[in-house]
């Protein structure tokens, strides 16, 4: 088996990030992004985990940010990554959790970086915002 190129790792980083930032800002649904990530492979759920806990981590989430982002999941909060996510400081290991909470992890992830980044989009970047992600309809316009 051949490893993928360095541009296949650039390309698939560039849609995670699309599919991410399509349902913090509401353009796809979090059903249609976990059936996105449930087609992947285990080891590229990793890889995806891995990812998302990079933008939450550069969206400065709060313990508040947390305990949003997981009521908006639906996930329950006593799972695994709802508890880890809403730790202070929150815990960012869900790439090493078992394969079966993966899908979990994602939900609990992308709905909490939702909450953070809309947050940051309306404080902080508000009407000078260089960052080309946090205007997707924008850009496909």
């Amino acid at each position: 088996m051949t490893e993928p190129s360095t541009e296949d790792g650039r390309t698939f980083r560039r849609e995670t990030e699309l599919v991410v930032n399509e349902i913090a800002q509401g353009l796809r649904t979090l059903d249609s992004g976990v059936g996105w990530f449930s087609g992947l492979a285990p080891t590229t759920q990793q890889e995806v985990l891995q990812e998302v806990t990079g933008y939450a981590m550069q969206a400065h989430i709060t313990s508040a940010d947390g305990r949003a982002g997981v009521a908006r999941s639906g996930v329950k909060p006593t799972a695994n990554p709802s508890v880890m996510i809403c730790m202070d400081p929150p815990r960012y290991g869900f790439a090493g959790l078992p394969a079966a909470e993966h899908v979990t992890a994602f939900c609990v992830l992308v709905s909490v970086f939702a909450v953070a980044d809309t947050r940051r989009r309306d404080t902080y970047c508000k009407g000078a915002c260089g960052h080309g992600w946090h205007d997707l309809t924008a850009a496909t316009e």
